[in-house]
């Protein structure tokens, strides 16, 4: 079995799947996924230390980077193994967008995998994903990823947000953005909306083998007209 469960849509493995489907089938365990996110280039004490701002100001020697793999506990699947793999690395104002010419400076690239085996079921379920946005702060960070490939045709396509804290098992951390948040109530009824960049809970899954490394950067400083649109509008 390959694919996973995206936050918007279905669930899958039933009682141990990803997340609450956007057609209400409920929030449900995401017997989940381990996820390596992808490295992004840490920068030096010096850097971190540098303010972000506009062009002129110092610019950080190193870029954001998350890397690792590590299995997780999910308290409401605590038998199922969960697995994520990372890995990504700050891309500042490298994803142009209709409104958005210069990009974001959380911008980035990189690869997440997931997998997700449910020893009950005698099932498992993998997929990966696209990073386009990476923040971090100092040990913690936050990034998100758009679905790239799963047995699951309907997940193709949808954004996903992770958090991490650095360390092995006894420190490290992850989180995902399905399953126990982004729930929101709409003519009193719960609906799953999409998930924006860099949209990710607290890292609540402790790290149980390997772990993950976040190296941090600051913001890096803006450039000229950021934040203007062609049309000459601002940005919010």
């Amino acid at each position: 079995m390959y694919g996973i469960t995206s936050s918007v849509r279905s669930s899958h493995l039933g009682s141990t799947g990803f997340a609450a489907s956007r057609r209400l089938r409920g929030v449900v365990g995401a017997g989940a996924a381990v996820a390596v996110l992808a490295g992004l280039t840490g920068s030096t004490p010096a850097a971190s230390a540098a303010p972000s701002g506009v062009a002129g100001a110092s610019t950080p020697a190193g870029l954001a980077r998350v890397s690792g793999q590590a299995r997780v506990f999910y308290a409401y699947s605590p038998h199922d193994d969960i697995r994520f793999s990372v890995d990504a690395k700050a891309a500042p104002f490298s994803r142009p967008v209709d409104g958005l010419p210069q990009g974001m400076p959380t911008d980035a690239r990189g690869t997440v995998t997931i997998s997700h085996w449910s020893p009950g079921k005698q099932q498992g379920r993998r997929a990966e994903a696209a990073v386009d946005c990476l923040v971090t702060g100092g040990d913690t960070a936050t990034l998100s990823a758009v679905v790239t490939r799963s047995e699951d045709p309907d997940e193709i396509g949808e954004r996903l947000g992770f958090s991490v804290t650095s360390g092995g098992p006894g420190e490290g951390r992850f989180g995902f953005s399905w399953a126990v948040s982004n729930v929101d109530v709409v003519d009193g009824k719960a609906v799953f909306p999409h998930v924006g960049t860099c949209m990710a809970p607290a890292p609540f899954a402790a790290v149980t083998k390997g772990g993950f490394k976040v190296r941090h950067a600051e913001l890096p400083p803006l450039p000229a007209g950021w934040g203007k649109r062609a049309d000459g509008a601002g940005s919010r």
